[in-house]
């Protein structure tokens, strides 16, 4: 177990709208866009705008920045990267303050 470390740090979570019914009506399909999502946009994107994923969820990321405005550039990308996509949505919010890093984890 490491001692945790705080920093200030700016917070980007995203997650899939509507996962769950995307899973029930089309399981492979839904699978098979989210890898696409994550190789063509998503990966690039956050390392465009120089993001550390700290955690990945089934449909969601949790992703840290230094600086708030790349937080923000890269939530509006991945909108406008999934403006014509055929199935996935993608919600976005950001989080400015202190957090917490433990066990390659983040709080706060």
């Amino acid at each position: 177990m490491t001692s945790p470390t705080r920093k200030l740090a700016a917070i980007l979570a995203a997650d899939v709208v509507g996962y769950s019914r995307l899973m029930g009506e089309d399981q492979a399909g839904t699978l098979d866009a989210l890898r696409q999502l994550r190789k063509e946009l998503f990966e690039p994107v956050v390392a465009e705008f120089r993001g550390n994923v700290v955690k990945r969820m089934g449909d969601g990321w949790i992703v840290e920045f230094a600086s708030v405005s790349d937080a923000v550039d890269c939530a509006i990308r991945f909108q406008v990267g999934l403006a014509d996509h055929e199935i996935i949505r993608l919600r976005a919010g950001i989080h400015i303050g202190e957090v917490v890093f433990e066990d390659e984890d983040v709080f706060g």
